[in-house]
């Protein structure tokens, strides 16, 4: 099993409320050292708590992808991952290229993660068009399909419902197509457009394996109907988690996170049902639903330590995670 862990990137990912380069480039150095296999940054104009009752106000977020390019610059080893790119911000064409430089810097370690978009409010506030959900859903098709040719090196002719291509040719390509992800809950429209044109489906933040498993059989159902083999398709989970030495000690880090949480975003928790569908608890209970995944067909889960995505409040989560999990699964 690989490990990813999720950057700070966001103005709550850390308890002082900094955004800053330094700081994100601080923890994909220290995930490199603690044995993270890959670090990932997700895509926002800005964040909001606003569903969840909390402050409305906008919340700050860097550009991912010169995040990354900055980060490829101080790292050596960790692959560089987006989780994921709204395809609508960004025209496919101008992507790929921002895609294929940052893979030539990092030595082709880029991770390309795409999805359809999701927060109408940034639409909105930037001049982005939302649409409905099968409009959104098309422009994310259109760009996978756009990016995956170009990614070839090839000429490529592409006359799609909002791109025109013609015998336009990516230059530098690649030396080797960087992957791409499609991240979503699983609908059988996403995983038809996944098994298609991607490397594989992400899904996070909360999943059992038991819930899992009919997301496999849903993956196996498309890749079916496209006509592609599913061990060639690769399965990643996100997934929040809290680890502690004992119970005690994880039951104790969910009652810290569940009184920072926003509004009523953790109203209905309990520590049972946050660990029904995180990876959380003990290092053994955590092995055990890594092993669980792992049997399914798992290759990567990306982990969020704490109970909001892409936040490090306590940094001894992370350290713990790599000392008592990562470590056992490599026989350390």
């Amino acid at each position: 099993m690989r490990f990813g862990l999720t950057l700070p990137h966001y103005g709550f990912s850390l308890p002082s409320g900094e955004t800053s380069f330094s700081a994100v480039a601080g923890w994909a150095k220290r995930a490199e050292d603690l044995g993270f296999d890959s670090v990932w940054v997700s895509d926002h104009f800005f964040y909001s708590f606003a569903r969840y009752g909390g402050d409305p106000a906008p919340i700050a977020s860097l550009e991912p992808l010169t995040t990354l390019a900055g980060i490829a610059a101080v790292t050596d080893r960790v692959r560089l991952g987006t989780l994921v790119l709204c395809s609508a911000f960004r025209h496919p064409a101008l992507l790929a290229r921002i895609a294929a430089s940052i893979d030539l810097l990092s030595d082709g370690r880029l991770d390309l993660g795409l999805g359809a978009g999701w927060m109408r409010a940034e639409f909105d506030a930037f001049g982005y068009r939302f649409g409905t959900a099968g409009e959104r859903f098309e422009a994310l098709e259109e760009s996978l399909d756009v990016v995956r040719r170009l990614f070839g090196g090839d000429p490529t002719t592409f006359d799609g419902p909002s791109v025109t291509l013609r015998e336009a040719v990516l230059a530098p390509a690649p030396e080797r197509p960087p992957a791409v992800w499609v991240g979503g809950k699983g609908g059988p429209r996403l995983l038809r457009v996944a098994a298609r044109l991607a490397d594989g489906w992400n899904m996070g933040w909360r999943v059992a394996p038991e819930a899992y498993v009919g997301k496999v059989s849903d993956v196996h159902a498309a890749c079916d109907a496209t006509g592609r083999d599913p061990a060639t398709f690769g399965l990643s989970v996100g997934l929040y988690s809290l680890i502690g030495e004992d119970e005690a000690s994880s039951h104790a880090a969910f009652d810290r996170g569940r009184a920072a949480a926003p509004g009523d975003a953790m109203a209905g928790d309990d520590y049972g049902s946050w660990r029904a569908d995180t990876l959380s608890g003990t290092p053994d209970q955590i092995l055990e639903r890594v092993a669980a995944f792992e049997s399914l067909g798992v290759r990567e889960l990306i982990v969020s330590p704490w109970v909001l995505p892409f936040a490090i409040h306590e940094p001894d989560q992370v350290e713990l995670f790599a000392e008592r999990v990562i470590a056992a699964t490599r026989g350390a």
